[in-house]
């Protein structure tokens, strides 16, 4: 690589190869607000299926519905994720990612206020199944759009700094939820035969980060990475300079100009590859381009490689987002039994001689509203999530990904056995939330795919790896409700012993122990 100066301007003689391009546009306000609106893209998902779980207990005044049906509606927006993540993968990866994450966004913030006006409960079912359809799509694709906006250097440190602003939106869901729910005011509107609530107004409230986010995208371009691997050697090169001259605009910095960027094997390979693909039509066609983008995933040399990030997805989300369905009820349990001054008991012994407490109380005419232990301790949860993101993203370079991932494992693995044992409710609760600690696992194995697979396939496999740790979190929730009651120690047995073989799994992805990684991952390094 050979730089050659010019009069007010850099000029790059010779090509140089994607990583270096990446590193020639700097780090700088191009890569915060890249940061801040994938996080918020991030929080959005958080907001739009999780969020549900906050209007499940007040929604009974208005619809009427059964503790099945409410089940029912907690549940649908992870089956809608479920259902799509295949698709969007394939999407992102043969049409952009870009192209999928702002369409997707502006279409679930419609179907969002749509269902804030239905009066039907099981059109809410169906809307919300539907959010959760097109929520899928930006909650995978983001993490390769960001990723390859970045050289290998930054690519993990950007997707963990994205991470403390999911983690921040996950703070604002309990206080979203206790500001917005939390209010006696109600709206008729007889033309729609609903009463207007601060329910309601909360499906658009955790929408709108979705709708901001989709509006400030709209100024960037696809990935560069991306585009390079679509034979558009200009475009990728315009995006780089784009980027640059954003970086440059606070700053006196004369302009980058790239002459070529070099072509690898990988690089070859997908434009031949892409080429086919646009070539092809009809049905039976498209059935064979998913095909060929999921096959590969699951052959060598990527078969050990997808058999291990999606065993550690499905334990992170089976623990930290399965066992976390049912986290205010227990923990206001816990709480309650601490107050009242009840003798030693470990928290399974709790559960089942103290199982009648809610974690709900009346607060209105037919109106329920989560007690406030519940939003106190979802708040500090989540508080310690984002301060953890926050450390993580500055020590991941330092540290390596290796450690922290079997320290996580493993810690989270352990407070989970520790439950068993001890009987102090204080001592228990912190224990619990140390178990739901564990997600910080999943960001961490998005960002390692991401290094793990070459362009092509990168967005399918996160997709593939989040679909099955959102099957986990399916698993871990029905697993929880299901044998709580009468098996309470299996249950948190079985979760926390799955944390501590992902600990162990850990230790065979292939060049986990790289810290930073000075090349492009070859379709054929499974070592």
């Amino acid at each position: 690589m050979e730089v050659v100066e010019r009069k007010g301007s850099v000029t790059k003689s010779k090509g140089v190869s994607m990583d270096e391009a990446l590193a020639l546009a700097g780090f700088g306000p191009c890569n915060v607000v890249l940061i801040l609106v994938s996080g918020t893209v991030l929080a959005s998902f958080l907001l739009e299926i999780l969020g549900v779980s906050y209007i499940i207990p007040v929604i009974g005044q208005d619809l009427d519905v059964t503790t099945k049906e409410k089940g029912v509606l907690s549940a649908v927006g992870f089956a809608g994720v479920i259902v799509s993540s295949h698709l969007w993968g394939f999407l992102a990866d043969t049409h952009g990612r870009r192209k999928i994450i702002i369409p997707a966004l502006l279409i679930s913030f419609v179907i969002s206020v749509i269902s804030s006006f239905t009066a039907n409960f099981w059109v809410i079912v169906f809307l919300r199944f539907m959010v959760g359809f097109f929520v899928s799509g930006p909650s995978s694709a983001t993490y390769a759009y960001l990723g390859e906006f970045h050289n290998r250097k930054n690519a993990s440190r950007a997707i963990m700094g994205a991470s403390v602003v999911f983690g921040t939106g996950g703070i604002l869901l309990p206080g979203l939820a206790y500001i917005v729910i939390n209010q006696g005011w109600q709206l008729p509107i007889p033309l729609l035969g609903i009463i207007y609530r601060p329910w309601r107004l909360y499906f658009i409230v955790c929408s709108l980060p979705g709708l901001i986010s989709a509006m400030i995208l709209l100024r960037f371009p696809e990935s560069p990475k991306f585009t390079f691997s679509q034979g558009n050697t200009r475009q990728a090169i315009e995006a780089i300079q784009w980027v640059h001259r954003f970086n440059a605009c606070c700053r006196s910095k004369t302009p980058l100009h790239i002459e070529s960027i070099e072509e690898d094997e990988e690089d070859r390979l997908e434009r031949e590859k892409r080429a086919v693909l646009r070539n092809t039509k009809g049905c039976l066609a498209l059935m064979k381009l998913v095909w060929n983008q999921t096959a590969p995933l699951f052959m060598s040399p990527h078969l050990r490689k997808t058999a291990i990030v999606c065993i550690l997805q499905f334990g992170t989300y089976l623990a930290a987002h399965g066992m976390f369905m049912f986290f205010p009820e227990i923990v206001n349990q816990l709480v309650l039994v601490r107050e009242t001054g009840v003798g030693a008991a470990t928290m399974c012994q709790i559960l089942e001689q103290y199982g009648n407490f809610s974690a709900v109380e009346e607060v209105g005419e037919g109106s329920q509203m989560m007690a406030p232990a519940a939003f106190q301790l979802s708040f500090i949860l989540e508080l310690i999530y984002a301060v953890g993101f926050a450390v993580i993203g500055v020590t991941i370079n330092a540290v390596g990904r290796l450690p922290l991932l079997v320290f996580i494992f493993e810690t989270c693995g352990v407070a989970g056995l520790l439950l068993f044992v001890v009987k102090v409710p204080t001592a228990v609760i912190w224990l619990y939330i140390v178990f739901l600690c564990s997600g910080y696992t999943a960001v961490m194995v998005n960002a390692i795919i991401v290094d793990l697979y070459p362009t092509s396939l990168r967005a399918m496999a996160v997709c593939i790896a989040l679909m099955v740790g959102r099957l986990g979190s399916v698993v871990g929730s029905n697993m929880l409700g299901i044998l709580l009651e009468e098996y309470c120690e299996l249950t948190f047995g079985i979760a926390s012993v799955l944390l501590i073989i992902c600990g162990v799994l850990a230790f065979f992805i292939p060049n986990i122990s790289q810290r930073v990684l000075s090349k492009t991952p070859s379709d054929g390094d499974d070592s």
